[in-house]
């Protein structure tokens, strides 16, 4: 997915008082890291392990939302293949203005995922995405009965459930989230696609292809 996309996508999820989002930018190929870095100028992007980390603030100017999609713009036309994840998310308080509740917890995301479900699903394929790029290691432990895949469009990761073939028990998946819950991790799971009443013969189960990529 090109940079300006992975940004809008980004941009779109931001909540709606939003003043400051810090974005960290990998290349896929680490040798451009620098030609990365000189285009990024601008913003002064800083160099953190293998990647960039700049903030876009959203008052205008070079750092301002469309001044770094200029930036990233460039970087699609030179094809400096990058990935963009979001932070940290800096949002403005008006006075007497009550903050907004926490997420729910993730399990209770995952009961409250689950309810909507028809009585005889079989097999899932959902998003569990975390509150902070920073804390995607971390997630990525405590929830590896999963066998979490990196998802390309959110800061978070996909995974596959299920009752009969392959995928984690609903019941695995349930501990998995407590775990980040008991660690104060937050985040929401969102089951992006079902299928009910399969019967897998011979086979581990249906074959997801999302993107081009067989999950």
């Amino acid at each position: 997915m090109r940079l300006v996309d992975q940004w809008r996508a980004i941009e779109a999820r931001l909540p709606a008082g939003w003043e400051d989002v810090r974005l960290t930018l990998t290349p896929e190929d680490p040798r451009e890291l620098g030609r990365a870095a000189a285009v990024l100028g601008p913003v002064n992007a800083g160099r953190v392990d293998g990647a960039l980390v700049f903030h876009v603030r959203r008052g205008g100017g070079p750092s301002g939302p469309e001044g770094v999609r200029r930036l990233l713009a460039r970087l699609d036309a030179q094809r400096v293949w990058c990935t963009l994840e979001r932070g940290e998310v800096r949002e403005r308080g008006a006075p007497g203005e009550q903050a907004p509740p926490p997420p729910p917890a993730l399990a209770a995301s995952w009961d409250a995922a689950l309810a909507d479900l028809p009585d005889d699903w079989s097999e899932l394929l959902c998003r569990l995405e975390i509150s902070g790029s920073d804390l995607l290691p971390r997630a990525a432990l405590l929830c590896a009965p999963l066998n979490p895949t990196r998802d390309r469009d959110s800061v978070g990761f996909l995974f596959r459930c299920g009752r009969v073939g392959y995928g984690v028990s609903e019941e695995m998946a349930r501990r998995c989230f407590e775990r980040l819950d008991e660690e104060g991790l937050r985040g929401s799971v969102t089951v992006l696609r079902v299928l009910s009443d399969t019967r897998p013969v011979a086979t581990q189960g249906s074959a997801w292809i999302v993107g081009g990529r067989v999950l």
